[in-house]
């Protein structure tokens, strides 16, 4: 029987490297996509509340300022994820690459987001 193929002669490590790219750039579009709805959201709520009121329009800057940090974080995983995958393929391609690495990007992002996500918690909690 042959001996298996090692990591950097084996084409499913690639795939798997390519479908871990494709999560990112999933991801990263998720985030910008969910940003420019927040940020479209809250135009939307303050022009309702102006049109519907005549009270003076409350600040709704918190909308916009997230939607805007979700956007930029959704660029910057997509940009992430395309440097992870380039230094992940050149480490095969050369033999250094070296299984059970943790990925501190993903592990940054997801503290990023963890912080970003109870910011937006409490802003909500204190508009009523």
């Amino acid at each position: 029987m042959p001996d298996p193929p090692t990591p950097e002669r084996d084409p499913r490590v690639y795939f798997a490297a390519e479908r871990t790219l494709l999560a990112w750039i999933r991801t990263g579009l998720a985030l910008m996509g969910f940003g420019f709805a927040i940020a479209r959201f809250g135009l939307f709520l303050r022009q309702m509340q102006s049109v519907e009121t005549n009270l003076p329009v409350h600040s709704t800057m918190g909308a916009p300022g997230s939607g805007v940090t979700l956007i930029a974080i959704g660029v910057l995983t997509t940009v992430s994820g395309a440097i992870q995958y380039s230094r992940t393929i050149h480490q095969l391609s050369e033999g250094r690459w070296t299984p059970g690495r943790i990925n501190r990007t993903a592990v940054a992002l997801a503290i990023l987001l963890g912080v970003l996500g109870a910011f937006m918690a409490v802003y909500v909690l204190l508009l009523h």
